[in-house]
């Protein structure tokens, strides 16, 4: 894998990497943006404009026009919204990347925004939020984290709410766009079969004009993160919960033995909550741990699928509480070993693909300021000790910060034991 970076003078960093794969590439453009720079009011705009960036722009004037353009070379092309930045994508034949790019740069650049799209688009997001209500794995995520990051735009739903979204008009996305979408507040990742063409021209010829601003940050998380447990009440046929603790930031480098301890505690079917709780109990369908770092905070959850029996409930939390223990007093070398080469695999793995590449390439470029090899990352998991992990765990899984999401059929004193 070879890259470059590059930073026009507007401010715009541009990475291009040529994994020397197969003659198709992604172009990814990145934005520094995302539901946590909202605000009350018009929670739910960085979501809601990556909907109107398809509707049309200056040179394609309508979604089919850009469907058509896209696809009229066999390329695919899409968008995400989290909760600190945008992105946009556009994957086809290395052939097409002018293309590629000038769709890009027009989509983001010169958006319609027309009133009659926007208010045909509030019935599709309406309907977005209705669907993800009616999905409650997916639901108590944003509950816990409503719970983990209370008073803090942390906790908003990335969708934002069918009040807001109704309330939205087209000063709303003016007003947003003029805040957040700047070049100096972007990254762009060519990455595929590219071969030695830096597209360096290509790039400047598209996004050279895009104009440079001064950017609005996030308002900082700052509330005090103690232990809280709640039942939200759903009439469901599994009940779901996440246990979690607050964690750090994305910006330190014991990261990587969170990770682990993640892997080890919930990663993979070898790991000691699937083996305790699904293998030999036979309590729950799925389990997993893992972590969600952010710019000033984050978490480390452990998540899982169980009866809505009260008392099964009960005594999954309970093991996975004990199992959480346990691991703070002992790892075996063949554990931390064999958790150490599951992570080093699923993440060269997922490497294969060009729109993976782009994007470890590009979130790291966004927030970091830096590059981070996949050799880099590799010796960086590697150096992870066992008393690391340990005192990670000990660190982090701690009872008085615990907090404990579930919802399902239940009272709310079904929990209260854990309270």
């Amino acid at each position: 894998m070879k890259h470059a970076i590059n930073t026009l003078a507007n401010g715009l960093r541009t990475i291009t990497v040529d994994t020397g794969a197969f003659p198709s590439c992604t172009a990814l453009l990145l934005v520094g943006t995302g539901s946590r720079y909202e605000n009350e009011k018009n929670n739910g705009i960085a979501h809601f404009f990556e909907h109107m960036a398809f509707k049309g722009s200056k040179k394609y004037p309508t979604s089919m026009d850009l469907a058509q353009t896209v696809e009229g070379f066999g390329g695919v092309f899409n968008a995400f919204t989290s909760k600190e930045y945008t992105g946009y994508w556009i994957k086809g034949p290395v052939g097409h990347v002018n293309t590629m790019l000038d769709v890009l740069s027009d989509m983001i650049q010169s958006p319609t925004l027309a009133s009659e799209e926007i208010e045909r688009e509030k019935g599709v997001i309406v309907e977005e939020i209705n669907m993800y209500e009616d999905q409650p794995q997916r639901r108590i995520a944003e509950l816990y984290e409503q719970m983990l990051f209370p008073n803090s735009s942390l906790g908003y739903d990335i969708t934002g709410t069918k009040e807001t979204v109704r309330s939205f008009t087209r000063k709303t996305f003016q007003d947003f766009l003029h805040d957040y979408y700047a070049a100096n507040n972007a990254v762009l990742i060519v990455a595929g079969g590219i071969g030695k063409n830096g597209y360096e021209q290509e790039i400047n010829n598209k996004f050279g004009s895009w104009r440079k601003a001064a950017v609005s940050t996030y308002p900082s998380f700052k509330t005090k993160q103690e232990k809280n447990v709640k039942v939200f009440y759903k009439k469901t046929e599994q009940a779901h919960w996440i246990l979690g603790y607050p964690s750090f930031s994305i910006f330190d480098d014991r990261r990587y033995a969170l990770n682990v301890l993640a892997t080890i505690l919930g990663g993979g079917m070898s790991s000691r909550l699937f083996s305790e709780l699904r293998e030999k109990r036979g309590l729950c369908y799925y389990i997993s741990s893992g972590t969600d770092l952010y710019l000033d905070t984050g978490t480390y959850y452990t998540r899982a699928g169980v009866p809505t029996d009260p008392t099964k409930v009960i005594d999954a939390l309970t093991i996975t509480i004990e199992e959480q223990k346990k691991v703070a007093l002992n790892i075996s070398e063949d554990e931390l070993k064999r958790a150490k080469e599951l992570m080093k695999g699923h993440f060269l793995l997922s490497l294969e693909d060009s729109f993976d590449m782009a994007y470890f390439m590009g979130k790291r470029q966004l927030f970091e300021k830096e590059i981070r090899t996949p050799e880099e990352i590799l010796q960086k998991i590697d150096a992870v000790t066992k008393v690391g992990v340990r005192e990670m765990a000990k660190e982090i899984l701690r009872e008085e910060k615990m907090h404990i999401a579930l919802i399902g059929p239940f009272k709310d004193d079904v929990l209260k034991s854990f309270s």
